[in-house]
């Protein structure tokens, strides 16, 4: 889904709305944290950012797309390696979305929208249902970027694994 300059393209195109996350201590301390596979958690925010303001585009969608690109970019800025041994990771999938919403509110100014993108983009994991358009698409956005990236790595190891038999 995300092409390799996507961070480029937000600022290109969607700067005056993604600058400041994307420039903020961090974000840029996301790009140490692993995510899903090789990828990180910024890259991963960057491509469901990227991937959102597509299928708003296609598919002609009436969004704030302020809004849907700075949610999109906050939506897992729960700042911790949720890989990491550790009894309060146990359960992420189910409570990052709440960590993320308070860390992004204590270093940005959010609106509703965003506040709804970020704390509801697990659904139907979490199983409150999204209150606006923008919050279902950065939801679909952040499935399908996630399904690819660890589809991508279990190919790439299975590779691996096939390379390292023939020998």
């Amino acid at each position: 889904m995300r092409t390799d300059n996507s961070a480029e393209f937000l600022a290109l195109h969607f700067g005056a709305y993604s600058n400041e996350i994307l420039m903020s201590e961090g974000m840029q301390y996301e790009k140490m944290l692993p995510h899903h596979g090789e990828v990180t958690c910024y890259d991963h925010s960057v491509s469901v950012a990227w991937l959102s303001t597509r299928l708003a585009e296609h598919f002609h969608f009436n969004v704030d797309m302020k809004s849907l690109v700075r949610g999109a970019l906050l939506h897992d800025y729960y700042l911790y390696d949720w890989h990491a041994a550790n009894d309060g990771h146990r359960l992420h999938g189910f409570y990052h979305a709440k960590r993320a919403l308070r860390n992004a509110e204590s270093d940005f100014s959010l609106s509703d929208i965003e506040r709804d993108i970020i704390v509801k983009h697990m659904f139907p994991l979490n199983p409150q249902l999204p209150q606006y358009l923008e919050s279902v698409i950065v939801s679909v956005a952040d499935k399908v970027c996630a399904m690819r990236e660890v589809l991508h790595y279990i190919g790439k190891k299975q590779v691996k694994g096939r390379k390292n038999a023939a020998h």
